[in-house]
């Protein structure tokens, strides 16, 4: 198959999906833990994966470091060539760990294509073809770049990257002896499903692994109001399916369902009294809403646990099946009799509470705490240099120690 390269228009109309409100589906669904997996009567794909942005002043996605933070793959785990200075890129959209899985009652040959448009595959499992192609700003021409990505347009705007896998074989009652390292990583907690084991090439797994950033627009905004409030606006055409906002301050966690989401709605911070064992409950019966196996749930549920629900306060929403679709066009040949595809977005937000935590932490030089913000620690010190410009020098003088701290540990047994 070849890549049909399409250049879609910035605004992706999100389009409307019979769902049950975002945390309401535990009322609907009674499988529970032990329960099968339905034995397929022919070839089923589901997939699931996030999308993380960071809301600026006016709620809109911003620019971020969308592929910082601290490296969570395997070193067998394949990726662009560009892994050490990955880090120029800038995006308004990290697009994490989607995974497809395949379920099958006989042996069979497949072949998986994915774009994204304006996007970059970064990391891919099993072996790929990995391809980008770029529209010239001069002429409108489209051209496949080098596999060393000369020449790229780092703000990703004029980018459709592409991944292909050929000839995989999808193996009913084989169990192969799936790669491992002795370093945790979340990538294995995808593993725990009934899907078909697949084989690439000689690489074994339990599924199709990618990952990229992106600057496509995601359909909400979220800013904070002047009374603390969080005002959530939906800026697609159509109703987005669930919304909760989740706060996590110090161990104390709370969380508040907004339902499904047609125009405007202000929430309350949530009180801290809430728990883990419940939210993930909510979480797992409303993905399996949308279309996942509980087992597959679960797992997408293990994987983002400690991301999902780390420090800090976020919108987390159900993505329409059909935004995905528009945003990463997926062909699987043979076609599935059934197919689900259940993405999760996520909208980190940077509250007054969040740029207080981070000021008190700078001036006491609290490592600890710092490192909670991980990933999103620039954008919260870019809000706090642009509302106190005060902070400009302390700000400075923390990039100039954080670089002396970490000098040669980030990334250094991954850049090869």
């Amino acid at each position: 198959m070849k890549f049909e390269i399409r250049f879609v228009p910035a605004i992706a109309p999100f389009l409307v999906i019979s769902a049950a409100a975002f945390l309401l589906a535990a009322d609907s669904y009674s499988e529970r833990p032990g329960s099968p997996t339905p034995k397929p009567g022919g070839l089923t794909v589901h997939e699931w994966g996030t999308f993380t942005s960071v809301a600026g002043e006016d709620g809109s996605a911003i620019d971020w470091d969308a592929l910082g933070g601290k490296d969570d793959l395997p070193g067998f785990v394949n990726d662009s060539g560009n892994r050490c200075t990955k880090w120029r890129l800038t995006g308004t959209v990290r697009m994490e760990t989607p995974v497809l899985y395949f379920y099958s009652p006989r042996e069979l040959d497949a072949h998986v294509k994915v774009l994204f448009p304006q996007g970059l595959i970064t990391e891919w499992y099993p072996q790929a073809e990995y391809e980008v192609y770029q529209k010239s700003r001069s002429d409108g021409s489209v051209s496949r770049l080098a596999p060393n990505l000369n020449g790229i347009d780092t703000s990703l705007r004029s980018l459709t990257g592409g991944i292909e896998w050929k000839n995989i074989k999808i193996q009913p009652g084989t169990a192969p002896a799936l790669p491992t390292e002795s370093a945790p990583s979340r990538y294995y907690a995808a593993r725990g499903t009934d899907a078909t084991p697949i084989t690439v090439g000689g690489q074994h797994e339990k599924f199709l692994f990618y990952r990229g950033v992106g600057r496509f627009p995601v359909p909400l905004s979220a800013r904070v109001s002047s009374d603390g409030k969080i005002v959530v606006e939906n800026r697609g055409h159509d109703p987005v399916p669930g919304v909760i906002l989740f706060e996590n301050r110090g161990g104390r966690l709370g969380y508040r369902n907004a339902g499904a989401l047609t125009d405007v709605v202000t929430l309350e911070r949530p009180s801290l009294d809430g728990s883990f064992p419940q939210l993930e409950y909510d979480l797992e019966n409303a993905l399996v809403a949308q279309g996942l196996f509980f087992k597959e749930a679960q797992a997408m549920v293990e994987t983002w646990r400690d991301s999902w629900f780390e420090e800090g306060s976020r919108l987390i929403y159900l993505v329409p099946s059909s935004a995905i679709d528009a945003m990463l066009p997926l062909e699987v040949d043979p076609a599935p009799s059934q197919t689900a595809r259940v993405f999760v977005g996520r909208i980190e937000l940077i509250t007054p509470e969040t740029r207080r935590s981070v000021e008190e932490a700078l001036a006491r030089k609290d490592w600890a705490t710092i490192d909670r913000y991980n990933r999103f620690l620039d954008p919260i010190l870019k809000r706090m240099g642009s509302e106190n410009p005060s902070m400009a020098s302390q700000i400075e003088r923390f990039h100039i120690e954080q670089a002396a701290r970490i000098q040669g540990s980030v990334s250094a047994g991954r850049c090869r």
